[in-house]
């Protein structure tokens, strides 16, 4: 029965358990606005963890933009086909970055946020 009733963390606890409250209500908009710069924060506020941890992910996914696009133009008429669903993928996933740094979640981009190149 006392295994019932023990809470269970919520999804902000469960992304967010690595950083401290302070840090991530002071940088959220610089976590937010690394999706479109993603060395922002990496000037504005080193000493974050937050706003490293979505630098890193902003990284990730302009690598994995810039790598998948000169790749896929390379490929001639299926790589151009898909091209545009690439770009599709990368401004969706850029969105959801975006909006977890804004609303001061630490969530991973899926499929290739699970690397760190920023430690």
């Amino acid at each position: 029965m006392a295994e019932l009733m023990q809470e269970k963390p919520t999804d902000t606890e469960k992304t967010t358990g690595a950083f401290e409250q302070a840090d991530i209500d002071s940088n959220k908009a610089l976590a937010g606005l690394a999706y479109l710069i993603f060395f922002l924060p990496l000037l504005a506020c080193p000493q974050s963890k937050f706003a490293k941890f979505h630098a890193n992910q902003a990284l990730l996914l302009f690598l994995v933009a810039v790598v998948g696009n000169i790749v896929l133009s390379i490929i001639p008429i299926i790589g151009w086909i898909l091209l545009p669903i690439f770009n599709i993928v990368i401004f969706v996933f850029a969105v959801i970055g975006l909006i977890n740094g804004f609303n001061g979640k630490a969530k991973r981009l899926p499929v290739f946020g699970k690397y760190d190149i920023l430690k």
